[in-house]
């Protein structure tokens, strides 16, 4: 699989997750360790937006001061799933017809390739859906060829990944357990 493919990937189970979240929901507080601040669901959804709206510019090669100040309403107003559905449509159209993973992005803690670039937003994605998923109540599976895709892009860089603070140390697994268990416990979830 591509990291575009998983990308695209990670988009679809994360609105797959977001499209079921009831109105009653929107207020729960985020989990201690989901979230690097606190905040409810509506503010996590709403930062989502906020990066994928990014996502077209920063492929594109803009600076943070190109971009400006264009997208921050995502983080406060309009309505959460037609803004969140519109910006996820329009990464995943950036992301389907971009080839060249070596140009350099300009992220706000450093410029790095866009594989590096995609790779750092899947594991918000991907990670994100399943930690919504159990917090809202429903269905927290995921999909085989995910779970490999995901194992097979981050265990490579899951030191680093540590190293920066992005996954906390793994948990212990048994040896049986499914390849989604073995997954979640390498980037330190249950």
């Amino acid at each position: 699989m591509t990291i575009q493919e998983l990308f695209i990937m990670a988009n679809q189970e994360l609105e797959k997750v977001i499209l079921q979240i009831k109105d009653d929901q929107w207020s729960m507080m985020m989990p201690p360790g989901m979230s690097r601040s606190p905040g409810n669901l509506e503010l996590a959804v709403r930062y989502h937006t906020y990066d994928d709206a990014w996502v077209p510019d920063v492929l594109a090669g803009k600076t943070a001061e190109e971009v400006g100040d264009k997208y921050d309403y995502v983080k406060t107003e309009g309505d959460i799933l037609k803004n969140y559905k519109k910006y996820n449509y329009l990464a995943v159209d950036a992301v389907a017809g971009f080839t060249d993973l070596d140009k350099q992005t300009h992220l706000s803690y450093g410029d790095y390739p866009a594989k590096d670039y995609l790779q750092h937003i899947i594991s918000f994605r991907a990670f994100r859906s399943y930690d919504i998923a159990k917090m809202i109540g429903i269905d927290s599976t995921m999909k085989p060829d995910f779970v490999e895709a995901l194992t097979e892009e981050y265990t490579p860089v899951i030191g680093f990944y540590r190293q920066i603070g992005v996954f906390p140390e793994p948990l212990e697994v048994a040896e049986n357990a499914s390849a989604q268990e073995k997954l979640l416990a390498m980037v330190g979830r249950s």
